[in-house]
């Protein structure tokens, strides 16, 4: 309602979109490239076996896609930006800050916490598509060097198997995941008590939520989304 009903503060809002997106940037491709390197590795040898490594590519680029690179992204800024929101708001909770915003009549949801919803539901999509071109590179070059398979070959297997649907799935649940990592962060902040200490457990305690809200809601989703018989293997045979 916050966010419908009130104006957003534009400062606010580009500063934590940096610290979203730029900042969590060499982290996160750098996780998505040995994913991808070492998901290629696991697959290749055993669709060796079968005959079967001219699909690799479309394997890989469906797995990445659909859970690799929203999933690992989303865990990643859990991480990083989910405890520095609950830490930030926590130390202005304990210091008496944000009772200062309430007598300047300022709304600390308005000014704290929709800020960061908005910039982690903006920057995780794009943090997450970078992610999975970054996965989709480093498996390309495991699967080239490694096994021999050529460029074209992977490029063609990942463009057969992959649809339109696949990478708006991966978007969908990015901006989901940015939400709740922003909510829990903040909303843990908010409720801090206790000093130095309370700030530190609420700080854990943000984390471990935030994992498991995204792992919960990404089985919702993944359910919601890809209900039925699916048909990208054989489209891409």
């Amino acid at each position: 309602m916050h966010l419908l009903s009130r104006p957003i503060h534009r400062r606010n809002s580009l500063e934590q979109m940096a610290v979203v997106g730029p900042e969590s940037l060499l982290i996160a491709l750098l996780t998505a490239s040995f994913v991808g390197m070492v998901f290629t590795i696991q697959v290749t040898r055993e669709f060796l076996t079968f005959g079967a490594g001219t699909a690799v590519g479309g394997v890989l680029a469906l797995t990445l896609a659909r859970e690799l690179a929203p999933v690992l992204t989303a865990v990643i800024l859990a991480g990083r930006v989910g405890s520095a929101f609950a830490a930030e708001i926590g130390t202005m909770r304990v210091t008496e800050q944000i009772d200062a915003l309430q007598i300047l009549k300022t709304d600390p949801i308005d000014y704290l916490v929709i800020p960061r919803v908005v910039a982690c539901a903006l920057m995780l999509p794009i943090l997450t598509l970078l992610s999975f071109v970054t996965g989709m590179t480093g498996g390309l070059l495991i699967a080239n060097s490694l096994y021999g398979i050529s460029v074209s070959v992977f490029l063609d297997s990942a463009q057969n198997f992959l649809g339109t649907w696949d990478l708006l799935s991966s978007l969908i649940k990015a901006f989901f995941f940015g939400v709740l990592i922003a909510i829990i962060g903040s909303s843990w902040g908010l409720t801090t008590t206790g000093g130095a200490k309370g700030v530190g457990q609420s700080t854990t305690t943000a984390v471990v939520t935030s994992l498991l809200a995204i792992f919960i809601s990404n089985f919702f989703l993944s359910w919601l989304m890809f209900q039925g018989i699916g048909s990208a293997l054989l489209d891409g045979f």
